[in-house]
């Protein structure tokens, strides 16, 4: 049984892509209705107790699982480590890569972009965020460029802006 579920969730964690809600389908298909090793109600309670721990959902559902399909913590364990595994080979397998053609004008190339890319998207994702009923008043501005500042050219760690930002923001908008 525990090989089964080493290769069950192993190929969960190959395909499971979309994070780890996309990877809920493929549990209860792995679990429920190809192995069924858990009934559907035991999915539901156990996709709730992943939602409600800290982590990925993925990576909870299927310690919850191994566990729950084994009785054991050894089973709890493989269905971890095997989840996880295929992420850690692609990663590896990237950095690899990476290491070794990172001089490349082409892979310098593509890196750039990826970061134009990335910022691209985080500003769409704040953009999305602005509307009529939240519109950022020009405080939350001031906060912003200041947390820019603080970060860029000042070089101080991202969590004390966080917490400086929030004592500001407390006092701030608590006495205005």
């Amino acid at each position: 049984m525990y090989i089964q579920l080493f290769i069950s969730f192993f190929k969960i964690g190959l395909f499971g892509f979309g994070g780890g809600y996309g990877m809920l389908s493929l549990i209860q298909h792995e679990v429920v209705e190809k192995n069924r090793w858990i009934s559907a109600t035991e999915f539901t309670d156990i996709v709730a107790i992943s939602q409600m721990t800290p982590g990925p959902i993925g990576i909870n559902s299927a310690t919850y699982v191994g566990y729950t399909a084994t009785n054991s913590i050894i089973g709890s364990c493989i269905a971890t480590f095997a989840v996880m595994l295929p992420s850690f080979i692609i990663i590896l397998t990237i950095c690899h890569l990476f290491s070794k053609f990172k001089k490349n004008t082409d892979v310098q190339n593509i890196m750039s972009g990826l970061h134009l890319a990335v910022i691209g998207l985080i500003a769409a994702a704040a953009l999305l965020l602005i509307n009529k009923d939240n519109f950022i008043d020009y405080l939350s501005w001031i906060f912003f460029g200041g947390a820019f500042v603080l970060n860029k050219y000042l070089k101080i760690h991202p969590i004390l802006i966080i917490i400086i930002a929030g004592f500001t923001g407390f006092i701030v908008y608590e006495f205005l």
